[in-house]
């Protein structure tokens, strides 16, 4: 079988590497030279921990499991199996993470709660002030600003993949047939349109009334901490916005303790990954309402500043690196993906929202099964 597939992010080249894997031809087109979206401007976080339950969760499962797997083949990802805490300080956030612990699936999130000082010991640069803290042990991490590339070179060594950068793809011309900007068709057994947030040209096309928005955030990335950041960190203002954390004691946190104005304003929590070169990937903000803004504001990454060192209990390294990126989600949010057929033997894959880094292999292994690969 030889399988097209649109898109350099993570989900298109998760779909190339679950073809290649099993004994198939690919061709993956990219518009850019490279992925330039939502697959490198995010945290790298595996993020078990916050999915819904049902099948957000099993996917996520599963692709933390696929993750483990490929990582063993590909080095280069960076996976490591980290973990999360997530700190909570006074007896609204504490009973949050008291009915997570709780859940029937917590064991499946490896949720715990752990006192401070246990914290410390699993994560020592968290010497901040704060009471106790959620710990999530099936989290993970990898790499996002170079994991395509290395996903690229291993799948280039099986001799049955072809990387070709710097083309859009413009038309459908026959089942399994695709023509690029540059005039060349393309064709194979089965296309998979994998675009990210770019909804439009041929995906309007294909899919005018496709249930899936596009949401903004901002984020930004630190020099070297100097000492290990040994788990990924969220703050709670991370429990009113994953669905994970659903539950009475989360409604008294909402109706009793405000958010700060700034992380209110702009829909913010915290997430934070040490990168390996030392540096922390810090955010974020969710802007939904078109047109996005062109700038990146200064007041968020203030408010994220204040709590990453109210956690470290030091000040933040120089900031780096500041950007804004774009995904794709569906507008019923309770969905992990929008997999829709589009055309003969073309196939559409889009709308994880955030989702989109940890689940990628996983659905895209759900793709393959579906159809038959």
């Amino acid at each position: 079988m030889r399988v097209i597939v649109v898109g350099g992010g993570v989900v298109g080249t998760m779909h190339a590497w679950q073809a290649v894997q099993r004994g198939h031809e690919v061709v993956q087109i990219e518009r850019e030279a490279e992925a330039r979206g939502a697959s490198l401007r995010n945290f790298g976080q595996i993020w078990v921990s916050g999915r819904a339950g049902g099948e957000e969760l099993d996917t996520a499962l599963r692709a933390r499991e696929l993750w483990e797997r490929i990582g063993a083949k590909v080095p280069g990802l960076g996976f490591r199996a980290i973990g999360s805490l997530t700190p909570v300080r006074g007896a609204r956030e504490r009973a949050v993470a008291e009915a997570a612990v709780a859940r029937p699936d917590a064991a499946a999130r490896g949720y715990k709660l752990v006192t401070a000082a246990e914290a410390r010991e699993i994560n020592p640069a968290l010497r901040g002030d704060f009471e106790a803290a959620l710990w999530c042990e099936r989290d993970a991490a990898v790499e996002p600003r170079t994991a395509q590339l290395h996903l690229r070179e291993a799948l280039r060594a099986s001799g049955r993949y072809t990387f070709l950068p710097g083309r859009e793809v413009r038309e459908v011309t026959a089942p399994g047939a695709v023509r690029d900007d540059h005039g060349d068709v393309h064709r194979g057994d089965a296309v998979v349109l994998a675009t990210g947030a770019w909804l439009s040209g041929l995906v309007r096309e294909l899919a005018p009334d496709l249930p899936v928005r596009r949401v903004r955030l901002q984020m930004m990335q630190t020099a070297p901490l100097g000492e290990r950041l040994t788990t990924s960190v969220a703050d709670a203002d991370s429990f009113r916005y994953y669905p994970a954390y659903a539950s009475p004691a989360l409604d008294a946190l909402n109706a009793e303790q405000e958010q700060a104005p700034v992380a209110a304003a702009h829909k913010m929590q915290l997430l934070m990954v040490q990168r390996l070169d030392g540096g922390l990937t810090i955010g974020d903000t969710h802007e939904y309402e078109h047109p996005f803004a062109f700038d990146t504001l200064e007041d968020p990454y203030e408010h994220l500043t204040g709590v990453v060192e109210a956690f470290l209990g030091r000040p933040l390294p120089k900031i780096r690196h500041r950007w804004a990126g774009v995904y794709a989600q569906c507008t019923d949010t309770s969905r992990v993906v929008h997999r829709q057929q589009v055309g003969d033997g073309v196939w559409l894959v889009t709308g994880p929202g955030g989702r989109g880094m940890t689940c990628s292999p996983a659905i895209a292994e759900t793709t393959a099964n579906e159809l038959g690969w």
